[in-house]
């Protein structure tokens, strides 16, 4: 696993860098990813839309932002993502600000899913590719620690449901996804990740 995770950091984008791509591949017409279609090309340009908008109105605690900036130890996060995927799009501005709040002990890495599939089989979920997927790598040791994704355990209950109800995932239920990222405001995933970085935090110092 090492060996995936050096090869997908030698290959990883900035979140800026990230964003940067998806503009750029947008005005040929493209989106990231091996395949390539209109629809694909369709979600990429609504999470551009979605992404800027979260950029501006998306707020760490200052109770988050106090414990991110006081870890004890130095993490990077490995972001796996494409810019088609919707809760991508929702998620990775809420990482990138609880990063800056980090005061540098959590460093963020993006990188595109078709591209590094070798790292991705490693965190699948249900046996699939979701995305997106972050995982924390210890800074000192390139030694993957846990992951979490590829939505909130709320949002990913929903999903569950419907599909158990209806057997097929629809447009009905991913308009109602996006609402429920909308009403949660980030509040959820900010929860999950920070008590999985202090009880990260907590382990290493004890294992030193």
């Amino acid at each position: 696993m090492i060996q995936s995770i050096a090869r997908a950091l030698f290959n990883s984008y900035s979140y800026s860098e990230y964003r940067k791509l998806i503009t750029d591949l947008l005005k040929e017409g493209k989106s990231t990813g091996n395949e390539q279609s209109e629809e694909l090309t369709h979600y990429s340009s609504l999470n551009e839309t979605r992404m800027n908008r979260l950029e501006k109105t998306m707020k760490i605690s200052d109770d988050y932002s106090n414990k991110l900036s006081t870890l004890n130890n130095e993490f990077i996060w490995i972001v796996i993502s494409e810019g088609w995927c919707g809760d991508a799009a929702q998620l990775l501005p809420i990482f990138d600000k609880m990063v800056h709040a980090s005061n540098g002990k959590i460093e963020m890495k993006i990188v595109l899913r078709d591209e590094n599939l070798d790292l991705m089989d490693h965190f699948l979920t249900n046996k699939g590719r979701a995305i997106p997927k972050l995982i924390v790598i210890n800074k000192k040791t390139s030694v993957a620690l846990a992951h979490w994704g590829p939505r909130p355990k709320e949002a990913a209950d929903l999903i569950a449901n419907y599909k158990n109800t209806h057997k097929v995932l629809d447009e009905t239920i991913k308009t109602e996804l996006q609402l429920w990222y909308l009403h949660d405001k980030g509040m959820t995933t900010q929860a999950e990740i920070m008590d999985m970085m202090l009880d990260l935090d907590q382990e290493m110092g004890e294992d030193e």
